[in-house]
């Protein structure tokens, strides 16, 4: 499938001169599902006037803005970055012949770590990441999902919710203790990007398929898989309300839908793992909502890393955070996967994704 790539360079995200593709000698970019993504562009050094090409080039400054953009034939355009230039890597040779410099970035929320907050919140989780999400500076969309699968209120009667971190640190935080997925990217246009504070979305049918058998039909040549089942499948969870009121809020559920008919309790039986959790709630609803972010965390037990070429896939860019298809590869890790991260290492030949999917379920036997 023919697939074009753009750099895209300023506030303005204007598409970079012909000129400019020709020396790039790598252009990679990493897209995760809760931590941000990155840029590496490597671009060779030349002497001019006494002095050097590209590092001083004001296209790649500090904080300057750059995007990257994938067409495929057919398929809407897929946005897979949109940030900032935070660093050069400078390499040189004697005779400047062989230099270069590596210029590494990371997406718009970045923005997000430049200022430590000390602020307290009294609203639901997803409502305080909206607040902050799509509140000064920043006024990124976000995600009407925010606020699904919420919590309650943090009262000043009861626990508030104190921040005392960066805006990106405290947010990744309360999404790791509400097992939601905190990320900031945009979809298909540069500049437009928006705020996630979600559930992971496991329904739905697969936006790509990777086939490994047959032969005949395969889009990738390779997959790595492997599961580990140490891992706990069931929460006892207690807190203390007041001072002398206490309650239970154990799960063994985390809420997610199976991706297939074999959890990870059902793999461990008789060797289930069980862990204590103990923290300050207000009632036993959130207490069971932070046992639950336990097993969710824990529940991506299975794992399945590879790479696919763009020109082999009919679906278009792996996206994270959206599922995909694994066929041949077996009764028991054939299936539905979530997709986890993808490493985009294009040049002017190809367009290669390193991927790594996740599971929280295997099929039968």
């Amino acid at each position: 499938m023919a697939s074009r790539f753009q750099i895209r360079l300023g506030e303005g995200a204007e598409p970079a001169a012909d000129a400019f593709y020709t020396p790039v000698t790598t252009l990679e970019v990493e897209e995760n599902a809760d931590l941000p993504g990155a840029i590496q562009l490597t671009l060779p050094i030349a002497a001019a006037d006494d002095d050097l090409t590209v590092v001083g080039d004001d296209r790649l400054a500090p904080y300057s803005r750059i995007a990257v953009v994938v067409s495929v034939d057919g398929k809407p355009d897929a946005c897979i970055f949109d940030g900032y230039v935070l660093s050069h890597q400078v390499h040189l040779d004697k005779g400047i012949t062989g230099s270069t410099v590596r210029v590494w970035g990371q997406d718009v929320s970045c923005l997000m770590n430049l200022d430590e907050r000390c602020h307290e919140w009294f609203t639901s989780d997803g409502a305080i990441a909206n607040a902050i999400l799509g509140g000064d500076p920043y006024h990124f969309a976000t995600a009407p999902e925010n606020t699904d699968d919420d919590s309650g209120d943090h009262p000043a009667s009861g626990h508030s919710v104190m921040q005392r971190a960066t805006d990106a640190q405290f947010l990744r935080e309360r999404a790791r203790r509400a097992g939601k997925l905190f990320r900031v990217c945009c979809t298909d246009r540069p500049g437009f990007n928006t705020g996630y504070f979600i559930t992971p979305k496991l329904d739905g049918e697969p936006a790509a398929r990777l086939v490994l058998n047959p032969a005949t039909s395969a889009n990738v040549d390779a997959l790595d898989l492997s599961w580990d089942v140490a891992r706990p499948s069931q929460v006892k969870a207690q807190a203390l309300l007041r001072v002398r009121d206490a309650v239970d809020g154990g799960v063994g559920a985390s809420g997610l839908r199976a991706l297939d008919r074999r959890g990870l309790a059902d793999l461990a039986g008789a060797h289930a793992m069980k862990v204590m959790l103990t923290t300050s709630v207000d009632d036993a609803g959130e207490l069971r909502s932070r046992a639950r972010s336990v097993l969710r965390e824990a529940g991506w037990f299975v794992t399945c890393a590879g790479e696919a070429n763009l020109a082999r896939l009919d679906d278009g860019v792996l996206r994270v955070a959206s599922l995909v298809q694994v066929n041949g590869a077996g009764k028991i890790h054939s299936g539905t996967y979530f997709v986890w991260s993808v490493r985009h290492t294009i040049t002017l030949d190809a367009h290669v994704m390193r991927f790594v999917l996740v599971r929280n379920a295997l099929g039968a036997p």
